[in-house]
């Protein structure tokens, strides 16, 4: 998963999905690092791209397929499980309703969750979950 590592909220859903990820497979990059660039350079579509990203590798073809905006939130309630999958229902709503909501909300979330200065660096305990490019960032 590939999270804005400035943002309030996106930290806060890393920290939602650490709590909630029974296999624990899922890692982590903050876009504003080495490995999230390079996705960003594979995939030109995703071009200034501030939003989530989910990067899904497909071991048979060795290709890569990633979900953003609304796709990747859902990507995620899918993956967690459980409860989560209910969220499946808001697939019903048309693609670009559900982006267009989720690009609203993006527009606000460092007003209303705020914006750090740099990357806060993870827990010791899942440091390992995290894709870091340099020591002491993330």
């Amino acid at each position: 998963m590939l999270y804005d590592g400035l943002c309030g909220f996106c930290d806060r859903t890393v920290q939602l999905v650490l709590r909630y990820d029974r296999r624990g497979t899922m890692r982590f990059a903050p876009l504003q690092g080495a490995f999230a660039q390079a996705v960003l350079r594979r995939h030109p579509t995703l071009q200034g791209v501030d939003s989530l990203v989910v990067v899904d590798p497909d071991t048979a073809s060795g290709d890569e397929r990633v979900h953003v905006r609304s796709e990747a939130a859902l990507a995620i309630a899918q993956y967690l499980g459980g409860a989560w999958r209910a969220l499946a229902v808001l697939r019903l709503v048309p693609r670009p309703l559900r982006d267009w909501g989720y690009d609203l909300f993006a527009r606000y979330r460092y007003r209303v969750f705020g914006r750090f200065d740099a990357c806060p660096l993870p827990s010791p305990e899942v440091r390992s979950r995290f894709i870091l490019d340099e020591p002491g960032s993330a």
